[in-house]
């Protein structure tokens, strides 16, 4: 008899920085169109504000990802590293590391069908922040970046995407980097000035 996998939840934000020289394909294709480079390189941080996994709670807990996808998303094959906030207890360290894992069913099951090789999982300083439209994540040294919208013809309101059915989450804000620097699990990139997006998430399985 298979394990009964513990209900989880996580409501936040999530940031995303890629390799696109224009707003990433793969949201609106949901995957099934090459990214403008061919490849898809990136790097992404959540702020959870509220979670749990069985009975752990995960409030205020940040975790970052590099992404390494050779070719159309929805073909596999891709190549992750995470980080997991130090300030996780070992079982919180745990049940986020099944999550984003896929391990733990649910919204992010994707990984487990998608995800060739888990490069790596690790304990770090994690700093989200959120000033004005800014957004920012520093992963120590490994993770260096900052997001903004991009600027419409209202100022005041910000360029979305809405009613998707993009797994992240239905509706996406438009944004570029103005920093985009990673060394992280043998790879080093920079994104600055390419494609980036700030969600609005609502993730739970199993």
């Amino acid at each position: 008899m298979s394990k009964k996998l513990p209900e989880w939840m996580i409501q936040g934000e999530l940031i995303l920085n890629c390799n696109c020289t224009v707003f990433c394909p793969c949201v609106i294709s949901l995957g099934s169109h090459y990214p403008t480079e061919g490849h898809c390189h990136a790097w992404l941080g959540v702020r959870i504000e509220k979670g749990s996994y069985g009975g752990e709670q995960l409030d205020e807990l940040n975790v970052a990802m590099i992404l390494d996808i050779p070719g159309r998303m929805s073909d596999g094959d891709w190549k992750v590293g995470t980080y997991i906030d130090n300030n996780a207890t070992e079982a919180a360290f745990e049940g986020l590391s099944n999550i984003f894992a896929g391990r733990a069913g649910g919204t992010t099951r994707l990984f487990a069908m998608l995800v060739s090789e888990f490069i790596g999982v690790s304990r770090a300083k994690i700093e989200y922040t959120n000033e004005g439209k800014n957004r920012g994540l520093v992963v120590d040294k490994h993770i260096i970046g900052e997001i903004h919208p991009i600027e419409g013809n209202d100022s005041a309101n910000d360029v979305t995407l809405q009613n998707t059915s993009y797994w992240m989450g239905p509706n996406i804000t438009i944004a570029q980097a103005s920093k985009g620097k990673v060394r992280a699990f043998g790879r080093v990139w920079n994104f600055e000035g390419k494609s980036a997006e700030i969600c609005q998430i609502k993730w739970s399985g199993p």
